[in-house]
């Protein structure tokens, strides 16, 4: 069962963006910079948008938090868009209709689809909710998260690995580089490899085009058990694949070798498993990417999720219009040419939800005294359990 869930609501151009993440311990001490900064990260990146040089995102809580410490209660997060103001007319909750409509409906978009389920005329309706300005209330819960388990240990880190079909040299890199010397253009830790993704990503934005990629998570520090093989909805890699698909643009997801699994035999893939200088089991190599059954092993999770590129092309492609039904070119928005450095750290957000959330099921408690108490405890009973073998 899950103990956190949150909710967002508003849209790109709406006034403002909230988000209510319900079932925090209480007792938790979370700075306003600890979220600014998340937020901030996820507005850098080589290749993106106008958008990002009109909003800071700055946040502000409403409830659930007294004097930098977290209550029990649900925290009430909201950012303003200072963009509203060049669109409250086009956007007035009770206004008359005013602006051209959006019948051009883009490929690859929410935009028919959901105009035709929700039975919209105009295709701004859908994309206001659809577009990913929407990641930036799962930033700033996932912020939240993120300070939970680093009260516990545990640390989360992402980098892109792949940009357009442009890859990293793994060779050039260390595992304990992530998170450490990654660039702040593309969140990317070889630098060579960088240069060459910009020159990717100029090129693509020269012929008003766009591109995806390929980001990693890497996480270091969680319990063995996180999760349970009982039952499908309680495998906790079932979660975080649903947790990373549901960001937009993702289109596929993997844990340690991944696909990688389906070409080569048993022996070449499965975790050898001795015993470490604390006497403790561990794994000889880590293709398992962290997760047995359903559940956490002791060693790093290690999570990689593919973007598409974003649909919205400055030199767009063809479409049906949705009031004349003819054959148009789609609508242009203003967009990115290439956003998976940002989409990385959505990544790290709804990774670090996930895991929180197994965290507070698992180990109960209504405050951070007694959830540090519980899990100590559970420690305490592994690490006993091979100490007199």
């Amino acid at each position: 069962m899950s103990h956190l869930r949150f909710v967002t609501g508003g849209e790109s151009h709406g006034a403002a963006l909230t988000a209510i993440l319900d079932g925090m311990p209480a007792g938790l001490r979370i700075p306003r910079e600890a979220i600014d900064e998340q937020l901030a990260r996820r507005q850098k990146g080589y290749g993106r948008g106008g958008r990002m040089k009109i909003e800071t995102d700055r946040i502000s809580v409403l409830s659930g938090l007294r004097f930098g410490e977290t209550l029990g209660a649900p925290i009430t997060l909201q950012l303003v868009n200072r963009d509203f103001a060049n669109w409250t007319e086009r956007m007035d909750p009770f206004g008359e209709p005013t602006g051209a409509k959006v019948t051009a409906v883009r490929p690859g978009h929410a935009d028919l689809a959901g105009v035709l389920k929700y039975d919209r005329q105009d295709a701004r309706d859908i994309l206001e909710r659809s577009s990913a300005r929407e990641t930036a209330m799962r930033v700033a819960v996932g912020a939240v998260c993120r300070r939970l388990l680093a009260e516990l240990g545990v640390t989360i880190a992402s980098h892109v690995t792949e940009i357009g079909g442009v890859t990293v040299d793994r060779a050039a890199m260390s595992d304990a580089d992530i998170g450490v010397t990654n660039s702040d253009d593309l969140n990317c830790c070889d630098p060579a490899a960088e240069i060459r993704m910009k020159a990717r990503i100029d090129e693509a934005q020269a012929a008003g085009d766009t591109l995806g990629g390929i980001f990693e998570i890497v996480v270091r520090g969680l319990p063995v058990g996180l999760g349970s093989h009982t039952q499908w909805d309680a495998r906790l890699d079932g979660k975080l694949a649903g947790a990373l698909m549901s960001i937009q643009a993702i289109k596929g997801v993997e844990i340690g070798a991944g696909f990688a699994c389906a070409h080569l035999p048993g022996s070449a893939i499965h975790d050898e498993i001795d015993r470490g200088e604390d006497g403790q089991p561990r794994r000889r190599t880590n293709r398992a990417g962290g997760i047995e059954g359903g559940m956490t092993n002791g060693e790093p999770l290690v999570v990689r999720a593919a973007m598409k590129p974003i649909p919205t092309l400055m030199t767009p492609l063809r479409t049906v219009d949705l009031e004349t039904g003819a054959e148009v070119l789609a609508s242009r928005e203003r967009s990115d040419a290439c956003a998976v450095p940002a989409a990385s750290v959505v990544g790290e957000a709804m990774v670090s939800f996930v895991l929180a959330d197994a965290v507070c099921a698992q180990f109960h408690a209504d405050s951070m005294t007694d959830l540090h108490a519980s899990l100590s405890a559970y420690r305490a009973r592994l690490e006993s359990r091979w100490t007199s073998r």
